[in-house]
């Protein structure tokens, strides 16, 4: 039986699959099409995406601009992350809030977050190994960034040093010169 629960950000669910465990270890369905589909309309996964980051490693704030925007399910394997998903949707209410929750290999909790939305995370432990599940194919033509340290966003990334941030996220726009293709 899966846990769901809607977060502030309108769309966006938290899921705890449910996991059985022993004292040989645990075991739990990371997906299942019909049981989801239930509690999530229209959802339909095409590709499956793993990274593996060391501890201090941030990725993000990363979207793909329409139309081939991505709803991603996302789960840490191994370690812990601190994940990040950043409303990207003019229309809505919360546009240009976040939401911010710890995912971990322990509390095997899951975030669904639809399109509309830059999603980045801090990896707060060595081997931490990052699953997600795509909506729409990955397009390096549509890919999109903000700048994962934004002072209007103010996303606390609760960092004690400098975080490990790629060249093309050190690039990320600003969110006060951003207009959103996403209505």
């Amino acid at each position: 039986m899966l846990q769901l629960k809607e977060e502030y950000l309108s769309g966006l669910f938290s899921i705890v699959p449910q996991r059985f465990s022993d004292d040989r270890g645990y075991f739990f369905e990371a997906y299942q099409s019909f049981n989801y589909s239930k509690l999530i309309k229209d959802l339909e996964f095409v590709q499956d995406n793993v990274s593996k980051s060391s501890k201090g490693t941030l990725r993000g704030l990363h979207f793909q601009n329409p139309p081939f925007e991505q709803g991603k399910l996302v789960q840490v394997l191994n370690g812990s992350v601190i994940d990040v998903a950043v409303d990207l949707r003019r229309s809505s209410p919360t546009y240009g809030r976040h939401f911010k929750i710890v995912l971990s290999g322990q509390n095997g909790i899951q975030l669904y977050i639809p399109p509309g939305f830059a999603h980045g995370f801090l990896a707060l432990e060595n081997e931490t190994i990052f699953s997600y599940k795509c909506t729409h194919h990955y397009q390096h033509q549509a890919e999109n960034c903000l700048i994962w340290n934004d002072p209007i966003l103010a996303i606390d990334w609760e960092l004690d040093n400098d975080p490990l941030i790629s060249f093309k996220d050190q690039k990320g726009l600003a969110f006060d010169t951003f207009y959103s293709p996403f209505e």
